[in-house]
């Protein structure tokens, strides 16, 4: 790429100060921007009447133009102004804008001070996070008129934490057009959505999360911007005749993506610095906790086809490696998780053995097999030996490294609904749609791996998944039962009462399928021994069983601490045995003892001693 040689006269000089986009000084504000085929930057704004020409930049020499303007200030509004040879003046907002008007309006500049006093908030061990996926701008909302906001959230951060809820990922909340979106179309990665609340509005919901003690998780997009309202298209006046995005977007097919012609041109330097720059200002600006990375099959592959080698981006890979070794050496304590979606191991292993770096991914070989197990109609179809895989699947050996669920914002939308919706369409709130939805909310919270549920699933909410539909929290009322055993699986996995740790371990052995009966069991350990060895039976049949015999792996008393056919869920659960049992005689299942159970359709049990049985 050759860039425009014209440094700016001896009368303009560059700004002192380091950094890109507005730089509060003493007395003004500086301003930088790369825009390497500009043959003139000015900076337009309420500070000099919007004048077009009134404060020039100065060429750096390098593609970057800067300068310092005495008197502009928080809060004025500002355009660059752009002149590549004999084209018309462009105007332009600030790539690295934090605030905005809205979408197509004016930049703003932003004070970058906020008050984090008292924000002493430290992340969960890995191993014990609960993520619940948030849409802003649906969560708590009325019906009609404007979007959610941050500050909605907040009055129902009392109620998240006593769920057990300890980490919030939200979907995209860079500025987008309009006011209504899922946020997957970024048109200023840097500014938060007006409509949603803008820069101040996460930085209170932030420490406000913080002071509840839950970690708050943002979901980043870096495979496309747009295509809607992108001043990156053509920014300074430059784009070659068939593939013509400009300076931020690949000029050849390597744009194409599923979202529209607009993948950024990973082979830039000043691109990857850009993407890299934007993940670093998430997690030192707002504090926030930890990114998930959108769609990271198309930001290494640019036919979003793992089985497709041929179509990599190794530049891409590389800006990948390089934000995570970002995040590592200077915030190790901070998650990235990457939605990839194709089995990958390579995602999440380490970058100096070549790995993209991500500590998470979310888990395709789980959500799959377990949502059709729950889903399909006859027991007959439901496949115990691909939930048995579920289980066992982990990338590296590592449980961690995989994001485990049943709903998510993509699972619940595009011709998918709520999981009760999709086992009985029309009939969400059913026996058979409560009964097996959490069955497969039990499988998430027990198995290995980090367990997430969307927005709403604890209080069966049904609705095909919208960013102008507001969740139904009178749903929480009808079904406060089923909030109930949510709550309950929730504090189990996190091992409230210090009696089931071993759910927090690495360890699982599934000893037990029977894919007559659809019924399986598998035992969960840390370290072993009373209080933290965990047994989970699974019943995937719609009958019950008084006395179910199973191998157990250590001798006496076993309690049950959770039984999901428990009447106070709902009435009509048949409250279904669920007793206490001792463990001893012969071996079965390649364990040394056995037991006898009793366990309701479609019910799942998990039992475990107490710490002083021996």
């Amino acid at each position: 790429m050759t860039t425009n040689p014209l440094i700016s006269p001896p009368s303009v000089s560059p700004a002192d100060h380091p950094g890109m986009g507005t730089i509060i000084i003493p007395g003004g504000v500086a301003f930088r921007v790369w825009a390497p085929f500009a043959s003139e930057v000015f900076v337009a704004g309420s500070f000099n009447q919007w004048s077009e020409t009134a404060n020039p930049f100065a060429g750096e020499g390098n593609g970057y133009w800067s300068v310092e303007v005495p008197g502009a200030k928080i809060g004025d509004e500002y355009k660059f102004v752009i002149r590549n040879g004999s084209q018309p003046l462009i105007w332009r907002r600030n790539p690295y804008a934090s605030e905005m008007v809205n979408s197509p309006g004016n930049a703003i500049i932003h004070d970058p001070n906020f008050d984090w006093t008292g924000d002493n908030f430290t992340m969960p061990p890995w191993n014990e996070l609960v993520i619940y996926e948030i849409h802003v701008g649906t969560f708590n909302d009325d019906r009609g008129g404007d979007p959610g906001t941050f500050e909605k959230i907040v009055p129902k951060l009392s109620y998240l934490k006593d769920l057990g809820i300890n980490a919030i990922e939200i979907m995209p909340v860079a500025e987008f057009p309009m006011d209504f979106s899922w946020g997957y179309n970024p048109s200023q990665p840097f500014s938060v959505e007006s409509a949603l609340g803008g820069p101040q509005g996460l930085h209170q919901f932030v420490k406000a999360a913080h002071a509840h003690g839950i970690a708050v998780i943002l979901d980043v997009v870096y495979n496309h911007v747009g295509p809607g309202d992108i001043d990156l298209w053509r920014f300074d006046g430059w784009s070659t005749v068939n593939h013509n995005g400009g300076i931020y977007i690949y000029d050849n097919d390597r744009a194409h993506t599923p979202w529209g012609d607009t993948r950024p041109d990973y082979g830039r330097g000043e691109v990857r610095q850009f993407f890299r720059d934007n993940a670093l200002f998430w997690l030192n600006k707002y504090r926030l906790d930890g990114l998930r990375f959108d769609s990271v099959i198309n930001i290494r592959n640019r036919s979003g086809n793992n089985n497709d080698p041929d179509s990599d981006l190794p530049d891409g890979w590389g800006l990948l490696q390089w934000i995570n070794n970002e995040v590592r050496a200077s915030q190790p304590w901070k998650i990235t998780i990457a939605e990839d979606l194709q089995n990958n191991e390579w995602i999440t292993k380490e970058t100096a053995i070549g790995g993209a770096g991500f500590n998470s991914q979310w888990d395709a070989g789980f959500v799959h097999p377990v949502r059709r197990a729950i889903i399909v109609m006859t027991d007959a179809e439901r496949d115990m030996t691909a939930v048995r895989d579920a289980l066992y699947h982990s990338y590296n050996g590592n449980a961690l490294q995989r994001v485990i669920y049943t709903e998510s914002h993509d699972e619940v939308a595009n011709g998918k609904s709520r999981v009760p919706e999709e086992i009985w369409p029309g009939n969400a709130g059913s026996w058979f749609s409560r009964k097996r939805s959490t069955l497969g909310a039990a499988i998430v919270f027990t198995a290995p791996g980090i367990p997430m549920i969307f927005q709403g699933q604890e209080f069966l909410e049904d609705r095909y998944f919208q960013d102008t539909d507001p969740l139904d929290w009178s749903k929480l009322e009808t079904y406060s039962g089923i909030q109930l055993l949510y709550r309950d699986l929730i504090r189990l996995s996190r091992n409230w009462f210090n009696q089931t740790r071993g759910l927090r371990g690495q360890h699982i052995n599934v000893y037990h399928l029977n894919n007559s009966d659809k019924v399986i069991a598998y035992h969960r350990w840390e370290n072993g021994g009373p209080g933290d060895d965990v047994i989970v039976i699974a019943n995937f049949a719609n009958r019950s069983y008084s006395s179910y015999t199973l191998g157990m792996p250590r001798a006496g008393l076993w309690r049950v601490r959770f039984n999901s056919d428990w009447k106070g869920y709902s009435a009509d659960f048949g409250n279904h045995l669920g007793y206490d049992t001792v463990a001893g005689g012969v071996p079965m299942d390649n364990m040394p003892l056995q037991a006898n159970i009793g366990i309701g359709p479609y019910s799942v049990l998990i039992l475990s001693q107490d710490q002083n049985n021996s």
